[in-house]
């Protein structure tokens, strides 16, 4: 299946979140080195903007603002065009995540089976909103949209790992079991 923007082939969203916190993230400089070598090893394929933004997230954590110009001068492209792409698909993040991500899915079946209610739930428990980090950097709340488990939903996944028919109370039994309840 080919993406209508970027000319790529689509390629499923990596499942790892990146566990870089703003401490631990490399300096610019080394940023920037470590963006080049991506836009190197992608540039001749094509519709190369997608695979190269997920290999510098997966690389960084995030896609810093400071590399978008590096990204967009590899492809010939305008920093307009680039910042486009991250700021279309919820997945690129432009600050990092917190040490743990969670997902709650927010797919119809999800839904249908109280994924809002649990998403209320944790973010109260986990003590950031949604698209949020908590302040220590422990943890990241996002949303996703299909886990692949509709027949039993509602999902979450915490870094790599998937848990199915999530109830509050399993999923603040999850948080303590992280560390990050709040």
């Amino acid at each position: 299946m080919t993406d209508l923007l970027t000319g790529g082939t689509l390629r499923a969203i990596p499942q790892e979140p990146a566990l870089t916190t703003p401490a631990s993230r490399p300096p610019a400089h080394d940023s920037t080195a470590t963006v080049k070598t991506i836009v190197a090893q992608h540039a001749t394929t094509p519709g190369a903007l997608l695979p190269i933004l997920h290999a510098v997230q997966d690389a960084l954590g995030c896609i810093p603002p400071e590399v978008v110009g590096d990204i967009a001068q590899g492809l010939n492209l305008s920093r307009a065009e680039v910042h486009g792409v991250i700021s279309y698909y919820p997945h690129f993040r432009q600050q990092p995540g917190g040490r743990q991500v969670v997902q709650v899915c927010q797919a119809e079946s999800c839904k249908a089976m109280g994924a809002d209610a649990l998403m209320a739930h944790a973010a109260q428990v986990l003590g950031c909103g949604v698209h949020g980090t908590r302040a220590d950097g422990a943890v990241s709340l996002e949303p996703v949209y299909c886990l692949g488990l509709c027949a039993s939903s509602p999902a979450i996944m915490v870094g790599d790992r998937l848990h199915a028919r999530v109830t509050p109370q399993r999923l603040s039994e999850i948080a303590a079991g992280l560390g990050v309840a709040a």
